[in-house]
């Protein structure tokens, strides 16, 4: 059982000193990187290490259990939505959007995750059997290809997450490739520019190239 995802009812102040560390752990990765130390956290949230610990077994547990708080709170209502909707595939493509959303707020919580193969087995069971649910929803209405699986649709969900790597923390680049995913599992491709084409900060393209990449390269995709 992972105890940052599948807990007990806690008592209040209990649960007031869980949001309290996940709250501090949000802000120290987001202001420090993904190597704060936990002592950190502890001392910004306001606890002594024996809470944080008596609540949290290791750094890689305290990320997934404020992984999965942003998910409760930003995903769970549009895939709500999504499921209530009558388009499922436009459903869907609002669900990874608002995903996308989240890993780009949160990559330096992303960042402190050992192996990202944890986090999608251990915080996003519900959004897998939703995104299931649409998929056949959406192969059933004819907008979606019929030979996709849903191991398909979590290997490009994985994927997409890695996209957090090759931008900056809080940004939308991630919108250009979730379209050329989107695009791909359509039944049908729509005729619509791609998002606007950026750069991979800290590599050559993102650097040594400038602009000349971007305006080149961006230029000819868009």
């Amino acid at each position: 059982m992972n105890r940052a995802v599948d807990r007990r009812p806690l008592r209040a102040d209990a649960a007031r000193n869980v949001n309290k560390i996940i709250a501090a752990a949000r802000q120290c990765f987001r202001e420090h990187g993904p190597e704060v130390p936990l002592q950190t956290i502890a001392v910004t949230a306001g606890v002594g290490p024996a809470t944080l610990f008596r609540n949290f077994a290791d750094k890689e547990e305290l990320v997934l259990a404020a992984l999965h708080q942003q998910l409760k709170l930003r995903v769970n209502p549009v895939i709500e939505e999504a499921l209530a909707g009558k388009d499922a595939a436009e459903g869907l493509f609002r669900v990874v959007d608002a995903l996308m959303g989240v890993a780009s707020d949160e990559a330096n919580l992303l960042g402190a995750v050992a192996g990202r193969r944890g986090v999608l087995t251990g915080i996003t069971g519900d959004l897998i059997e939703s995104v299931a649910v649409l998929l056949g929803r959406g192969q059933g209405q004819g907008t979606l290809r019929s030979d996709i699986s849903m191991t398909d649709m979590i290997r490009l969900l994985a994927m997409l997450i890695g996209v957090v790597d090759t931008m900056e923390a809080g940004s939308d680049a991630w919108r250009r490739p979730v379209a050329l995913v989107e695009d791909a599992i359509r039944a049908e491709r729509p005729d619509r520019p791609l998002p606007p084409q950026s750069l991979v900060p800290g590599t050559a393209y993102g650097t040594a190239f400038g602009v000349g990449f971007g305006s080149t390269y961006g230029n000819t995709y868009r």
